[in-house]
């Protein structure tokens, strides 16, 4: 692991305060509207209260939107020219994706750390197996969505398309019932878009897999299965786009 450029890359990254705020300050932002403001916000759920709840969705938000900024740029910089510059170094193909995951990791720890601490201060509450073990499945999980914006910057071979596929985060947020309850048919929807099984899974711990209907209040139970077969035929399905694109990329060179 090249420890040298992954210093590099999070300075650059530090020196753009615009997209820090987009990806780590409005996700504490969302949090402290729909969450901690509310006064439902200590009602009980599972392991935690439904201040947790909001707080492990909003955080879930920011990781994707970060991870997803990651892997777009990686693309655009390989297709600009970076790649070649790159080739002047000692650094492998393999030492660069390396590169980019750890990367990838590294930022969405920013806006889950300071969703979360924000969620400590103002009355999050849950056992602290439910606060590590939903972190842990943010970090994770939202990692794999930096092939969600290879996709888009290989597809579309610039920075705006990079926006873009982070602006879409907003979208696929509220399809995914982060921002609030969906029920009946956009429910059932729901549970067929990328953020969805990300965000079921981040708040298993907490909900023990009980959904709340946003229409009639009533409450379920989904079985674990159903997030986690989300995620990996999500995950299927970025990987093999995203090898085809790289192909594709390729051949045009």
């Amino acid at each position: 692991m090249n420890l040298t450029y992954i210093g590099l890359e999070l300075k650059r990254i530090v020196r753009d305060p615009v997209s820090l705020f987009f990806t780590a300050g409005l996700p504490v932002f969302f949090y402290l509207v729909f969450g901690a403001a509310m006064s439902w916000g200590d009602g009980a759920v599972g392991n935690g209260n439904v201040s947790m709840l909001i707080m492990v969705s909003m955080a879930a938000y920011g990781a994707v939107t970060a991870a997803v900024a990651i892997g777009g740029m990686a693309a655009v910089e390989r297709m600009q020219g970076w790649g070649r510059q790159l080739g002047l170094t000692p650094l492998t193909d393999t030492g660069y994706v390396r590169v980019k995951v750890a990367l990838a990791v590294l930022i969405t720890i920013i806006p889950i750390g300071l969703v979360y601490a924000a969620g400590a201060l103002t009355g999050s509450r849950g056992t602290a197996g439910a606060w590590s073990l939903s972190a842990l499945i943010l970090v994770v999980g939202a990692a794999v969505f930096a092939l969600y914006g290879l996709i888009f910057g290989l597809a579309f071979r610039t920075e705006a398309a990079v926006s873009a596929a982070s602006g879409s985060v907003v979208i696929l947020g509220f399809l995914g019932n982060l921002f609030f309850p969906l029920s009946g048919t956009l429910l059932t929807i729901a549970k067929f878009t990328p953020l969805y099984g990300l965000n079921a899974l981040a708040l298993y711990p907490i909900s023990e897999g009980y959904v709340l209907d946003g229409t009639t209040g009533a409450v379920t139970h989904e079985p674990l299965w159903i997030p986690f077969a989300n995620v990996a035929g999500w995950l299927l399905l970025l990987a093999i786009l995203a090898t085809l694109l790289v192909r594709r990329s390729r051949n045009r060179q």
